[in-house]
């Protein structure tokens, strides 16, 4: 351990994998230590507009909205590349500091400037994961709250500098390894997740199924009269060709 790790503030985790228990703990850091801003705006005109979803994350606005909702001009709008983060400042459940998510599901797409954005920089690039995990558990929270003006909210957003957010909003990182097993355990585990759900899907399906067969609509009421009135005819049918029968025998 070198005099500069012994002047960083660490952080020890509740929690920590075995291997790990021995380790250094977590550096304290700005976010702008870690990540660049994001300025570049549209000029190919790309015109796949983003909105941040709880559920999906950094998703097309045609995809979640079904419509565009966006001005028609959008080159002045942020251009987001793969693994790029967008921090929304608008207050939603679950999100009482708003939301930060990455891009995931494109290659590239456009956001409004009203959204933080910025991307890791080349010494944390590995730690695309890990960060996504970090601010879905909310741990940027407290330090946000901290720069946020009480009760300076506009339409819902949270009036939040810039500077103030690079600057003062610290996030805590392990080491490398740790990281990644950070990582790669609540990934696995989302994964279990999505599985899971797509298994209650399948099963409310099956029971809506079964559901329309196991109860009779109104539409079933009529379709069983005209069954009966049409078997009550054929019925009738066959007894007078039985009963004509029957005469022509005698």
């Amino acid at each position: 351990m070198n005099k500069q790790d012994d002047k960083q503030e660490r952080v020890i985790p509740k929690l920590r994998f075995p291997e790990f228990q021995t380790t250094l703990g977590w550096e304290k850091l700005p976010l702008s230590d870690i990540f660049n801003r994001i300025t570049l705006k549209n000029k190919e005109n790309n015109q796949n507009v983003l909105t941040i979803s709880a559920q999906y994350g950094l998703i097309s606005q045609l995809d979640f909205f079904n419509k565009a909702v966006s001005a028609k001009d959008v080159t002045g709008y942020y251009l987001l590349g793969k693994g790029d983060f967008a921090y929304n400042k608008s207050y939603s459940s679950g999100y009482p500091y708003g939301a930060i998510k990455p891009l995931k599901l494109y290659d590239k797409g456009v956001v409004s400037t009203l959204y933080i954005c910025f991307k890791l920089k080349d010494k944390y690039s590995k730690y695309g994961s890990f960060f996504e995990h970090y601010f879905e558990s909310g741990m940027q929270n407290n330090e946000i709250g901290k720069i946020a003006q009480e009760g300076a909210r506009n339409h819902g957003l949270l009036n939040i500098g810039i500077q103030e957010f690079f600057n003062e909003v610290n996030v805590l990182i392990p080491q490398m390894k740790e990281q990644q097993k950070i990582a790669d355990c609540l990934s696995s585990i989302d994964e279990l997740i999505e599985l899971q759900e797509q298994k209650l899907a399948s099963l409310k399906q099956h029971k809506k199924g079964l559901m329309q067969q196991l109860f009779p609509s109104h539409n079933d009421l009529q379709a069983s009269k005209q069954a009966s009135k049409q078997a009550s005819k054929q019925a009738s049918k066959q007894a007078s060709k039985q009963a004509s029968n029957s005469l022509s025998e005698t």
